[in-house]
Protein backbone atom coordinates (compact mmCIF):
# COMPACT_ATOMS: atom_id res chain seq x y z
CA UNK A 1 0.00 0.00 0.00
CA UNK A 2 1.43 3.64 -1.17
CA UNK A 3 -0.14 5.35 2.02
CA UNK A 4 -0.65 4.07 5.72
CA UNK A 5 -2.94 6.24 7.79
CA UNK A 6 -3.52 5.89 11.41
CA UNK A 7 -4.34 7.51 15.03
CA UNK A 8 -1.44 6.81 17.32
CA UNK A 9 -1.98 5.86 20.63
CA UNK A 10 -1.92 8.94 22.93
CA UNK A 11 -3.57 11.61 20.32
CA UNK A 12 -7.44 11.75 21.01
CA UNK A 13 -9.17 10.07 17.97
CA UNK A 14 -10.26 13.03 15.26
CA UNK A 15 -13.92 14.36 15.34
CA UNK A 16 -13.74 15.24 11.57
CA UNK A 17 -12.99 12.97 8.38
CA UNK A 18 -8.97 12.87 8.59
CA UNK A 19 -6.34 10.58 10.32
CA UNK A 20 -3.51 12.14 12.30
CA UNK A 21 -0.90 10.82 10.75
CA UNK A 22 0.37 9.32 7.06
CA UNK A 23 2.94 7.59 5.82
CA UNK A 24 4.12 7.11 2.36
CA UNK A 25 6.16 4.42 0.66
CA UNK A 26 8.93 5.92 -1.93
CA UNK A 27 7.32 7.83 -4.60
CA UNK A 28 7.66 11.48 -5.99
CA UNK A 29 5.62 14.36 -4.21
CA UNK A 30 2.88 15.90 -5.55
CA UNK A 31 1.51 19.35 -4.68
CA UNK A 32 -1.90 21.05 -5.82
CA UNK A 33 -2.47 24.91 -5.58
CA UNK A 34 -5.72 25.60 -3.40
CA UNK A 35 -8.52 24.38 -5.26
CA UNK A 36 -12.01 26.33 -5.54
CA UNK A 37 -15.24 25.92 -7.16
CA UNK A 38 -14.84 28.01 -10.24
CA UNK A 39 -15.16 26.49 -13.40
CA UNK A 40 -12.85 27.38 -16.67
CA UNK A 41 -15.21 30.67 -17.57
CA UNK A 42 -15.18 31.66 -13.62
CA UNK A 43 -18.68 30.61 -12.67
CA UNK A 44 -18.72 29.61 -9.07
CA UNK A 45 -20.32 25.88 -9.31
CA UNK A 46 -22.19 25.13 -6.42
CA UNK A 47 -22.85 28.98 -5.12
CA UNK A 48 -24.33 29.27 -2.11
CA UNK A 49 -24.21 25.22 -1.59
CA UNK A 50 -20.94 24.49 0.32
CA UNK A 51 -21.24 20.76 0.37
CA UNK A 52 -21.61 21.18 -3.71
CA UNK A 53 -18.45 23.69 -3.80
CA UNK A 54 -16.74 21.22 -1.73
CA UNK A 55 -17.29 18.06 -4.31
CA UNK A 56 -16.78 20.14 -7.29
CA UNK A 57 -13.35 21.23 -5.32
CA UNK A 58 -12.52 17.85 -4.62
CA UNK A 59 -13.34 16.58 -8.65
CA UNK A 60 -10.57 19.18 -9.19
CA UNK A 61 -7.90 18.07 -7.51
CA UNK A 62 -9.09 14.45 -8.45
CA UNK A 63 -8.31 15.32 -11.70
CA UNK A 64 -5.18 17.20 -11.02
CA UNK A 65 -3.87 14.41 -8.95
CA UNK A 66 -4.59 11.71 -11.68
CA UNK A 67 -3.31 14.45 -14.25
CA UNK A 68 0.23 12.93 -13.20
CA UNK A 69 -0.75 8.97 -12.96
CA UNK A 70 -1.58 9.14 -8.98
CA UNK A 71 -5.23 8.52 -7.70
CA UNK A 72 -7.45 10.37 -4.53
CA UNK A 73 -5.82 7.11 -2.42
CA UNK A 74 -2.19 8.94 -2.72
CA UNK A 75 -2.82 12.19 -1.06
CA UNK A 76 -1.55 12.21 1.89
CA UNK A 77 -2.60 15.81 3.33
CA UNK A 78 -5.13 18.77 2.78
CA UNK A 79 -5.48 22.24 3.79
CA UNK A 80 -9.19 23.05 3.83
CA UNK A 81 -9.93 26.96 4.06
CA UNK A 82 -13.91 27.89 5.18
CA UNK A 83 -15.14 31.12 5.18
CA UNK A 84 -17.83 30.26 8.08
CA UNK A 85 -17.40 27.54 10.83
CA UNK A 86 -20.53 26.49 10.66
CA UNK A 87 -19.39 24.49 7.07
CA UNK A 88 -17.45 22.09 9.09
CA UNK A 89 -19.99 19.17 9.29
CA UNK A 90 -21.03 20.02 5.64
CA UNK A 91 -17.48 19.76 4.10
CA UNK A 92 -16.49 17.03 6.54
CA UNK A 93 -19.51 14.22 5.56
CA UNK A 94 -18.62 15.57 1.56
CA UNK A 95 -14.63 14.41 2.45
CA UNK A 96 -15.76 11.23 3.74
CA UNK A 97 -17.71 10.44 0.40
CA UNK A 98 -14.55 11.15 -1.67
CA UNK A 99 -11.94 10.04 0.43
CA UNK A 100 -13.86 6.62 1.82
CA UNK A 101 -12.09 5.66 4.89
CA UNK A 102 -8.86 6.31 4.04
CA UNK A 103 -8.63 10.23 4.40
CA UNK A 104 -5.30 12.43 4.50
CA UNK A 105 -4.64 14.19 7.62
CA UNK A 106 -5.48 17.79 7.24
CA UNK A 107 -6.04 21.03 8.89
CA UNK A 108 -9.24 23.31 8.60
CA UNK A 109 -9.19 26.83 8.69
CA UNK A 110 -11.65 29.42 8.57
CA UNK A 111 -10.63 32.28 6.75
CA UNK A 112 -12.63 36.17 6.27
CA UNK A 113 -12.98 35.58 2.62
CA UNK A 114 -10.93 33.74 -0.46
CA UNK A 115 -10.44 35.29 -3.90
CA UNK A 116 -13.90 36.18 -4.83
CA UNK A 117 -17.12 36.55 -3.08
CA UNK A 118 -19.06 33.38 -3.23
CA UNK A 119 -16.59 31.33 -2.57
CA UNK A 120 -16.88 29.07 0.55
CA UNK A 121 -14.03 26.70 0.33
CA UNK A 122 -10.89 26.15 -1.37
CA UNK A 123 -9.00 23.05 -0.62
CA UNK A 124 -4.80 22.53 -1.62
CA UNK A 125 -3.57 19.07 -1.65
CA UNK A 126 0.22 17.05 -1.17
CA UNK A 127 0.44 13.32 -2.76
CA UNK A 128 2.88 10.76 -2.77
CA UNK A 129 2.60 9.25 -6.25
CA UNK A 130 4.67 6.07 -6.23
CA UNK A 131 7.48 6.34 -9.32
CA UNK A 132 6.22 3.46 -11.00
CA UNK A 133 2.86 5.17 -11.07
CA UNK A 134 4.09 9.08 -12.58
CA UNK A 135 3.09 9.92 -16.30
CA UNK A 136 4.95 13.22 -16.33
Amino acid sequence: MPKKTFNPEGLPVPRGSYFHVAVADPGRVVTIAGQTSSDAEGNIVGAGDVGAQTREVLRKIRVAIESVGGTIDDIVTVTVYITDARFYADVNDTRREVFGPNYPPSTLVQVSSLARPGLLVEINATAVVPEANLTI
